[in-house]
């Protein structure tokens, strides 16, 4: 068993999409970053790379490459999970959390898990996404940003799964 931990923060920026767990939420503001700034992904595809020790995800799509601008962050859950492949392991459970003032992000929790563990191929029931305020504290609380955690568990692939 491995287990990993991802962290990431985004600055909000007026007129910028808001996507969270690869969700499209509307909002006047959005996360600002190279990519399309998806905290809660990047917090995950973190928590992967630091349960197979590789590092961070600015290792594989640094922000100094142009060829990164803009993209979408469940496309670098999906390179982070070909390694996962590589490496037989597989995901045993996701646990994350999003800190936001706001959005209020509650009626959105469920498509962010599904669309996590599309990518991830795994059941929903094996990603788990929670929001907190921050209690209008610091910077988070003053809506200047918003924040997410993972932590995963990661297992060997079994070996009848490898066969397949």
């Amino acid at each position: 068993m491995r287990v990993g931990i991802g962290y990431d923060i985004h600055q909000l920026k007026e007129g910028k999409p808001l996507i969270l767990g690869g969700v499209r939420i509307p909002h006047s503001h959005g996360l600002d970053g190279h990519s399309d700034a998806d905290a809660l992904t990047h917090a995950v595809c973190d928590a992967l790379l630091g349960a197979m020790g590789e590092g961070d995800l600015g290792r594989y799509y640094p922000s100094s490459d142009a060829r990164w601008r803009d993209m979408n962050s469940l496309d670098m859950l999906k390179g982070v999970c070909a390694k996962l492949g590589e490496r037989g392991l597989r995901l045993v459970n996701l646990d994350t959390v999003v800190v936001a003032q706001a959005p209020r992000l509650g009626s959105y929790l469920v498509e962010m898990s599904k669309q996590l563990a599309g990518v991830l191929r795994v059941d929903p029931s094996l990603v788990n996404v929670k929001v907190k305020s921050h209690d209008q504290l610091g910077a988070l609380g003053r809506q200047e940003g918003i924040a997410a955690q993972a932590v995963c568990l990661l297992g060997d692939v079994p070996s009848d799964e490898k066969a397949m």
